[in-house]
């Protein structure tokens, strides 16, 4: 089996991305991976697997949010709606669900900023690739995105996550309910067995169809066994995303039943 290549790619309009890039530049890299500047806001790098040879795409840059919570964030990209930050309306992009769960185990074992929170986000904004894709960031503010530890740890952590490719897959799902800052997957993550691919939070469960679902479960780099459920976190839309599941013949579990 020929070696899987990595695209890592930097947005250098976000002082986050330079630093992160900066501590990348001092590690041993890898044959099979390419460092990719572009000058275009990440979320605006439609296509980008066009042009370069690589199985997977990683984008190193910032997280922004208005309470400005200090973190380290990882997460998979696209829209279930229209597609206000970059990519195509309700278009997913594949996930990268093993890669996603070592990273953030790796950001939880080796973070040492005792004010920074691990956040694992759900699905969200573009840009629209065919290859898998993920984002890891530091957030939230110019302050954090300049801080040199911060950058050093999401270096040291992709890294990391490249050279455990030839590490077994996790198995893996979805997650449906809750939200943005997805505390069901957070902790499948760190206390299952399971990869967390695709998140759909309360928020976007109005939009999701079987279209839509049907790319929860297909866009995906591994194999996606079941959605998982945040019970409470589904909200008026329960009913209508038992029957949706149903429909699809999909299995699915209740977080709160798991053993």
């Amino acid at each position: 089996m020929a070696e899987k290549r990595f695209a890592v790619v930097f947005p250098l309009r976000s002082s986050a991305s330079k630093n992160i890039l900066n501590q990348f530049e001092k590690l041993d890299i890898p044959d099979n991976v390419e460092i990719v500047k572009t000058e275009v806001e990440s979320v605006y790098n439609e296509d980008l697997d066009k042009g370069i040879k690589a199985d997977y795409f990683l984008f190193a840059t910032r997280h922004q949010s208005k309470a400005g919570v200090k973190s380290l964030c990882v997460h998979p990209i696209g829209n279930f709606s229209k597609a206000l930050l970059g990519g195509r309306d309700k278009e997913l992009v594949r996930a990268m669900p093993s890669y996603m769960k070592n990273a953030t185990l790796e950001l939880f074992k080796t973070n040492t900023l005792a004010d920074f929170e691990i956040a694992f986000e759900a699905t969200h904004h573009g840009p629209y690739l065919e290859k898998p894709c993920m984002f890891i960031e530091i957030g939230s503010s110019e302050n954090e995105w300049r801080n040199e530890a911060a950058g050093r740890i999401i270096a040291e952590t992709i890294l990391k996550i490249i050279n455990a490719e030839k590490n077994k897959k996790y198995k893996s799902c979805i997650v449906l309910g809750g939200s943005h800052y997805n505390t069901v997957a957070k902790k499948t993550i760190l206390n299952t067995k399971y990869a967390v691919g695709h998140m759909c939070p309360k928020h976007d469960l109005p939009y999701l169809d079987s279209n839509l679902l049907k790319q929860m479960i297909f866009r995906s780099g591994d194999e996606i066994e079941f959605a998982l459920l945040d019970w409470k976190g589904l909200g008026r839309e329960k009913q209508r995303i038992l029957k949706l599941l149903e429909e699809n013949n999909i299995e699915y579990k209740r977080y709160d039943q798991m053993k």
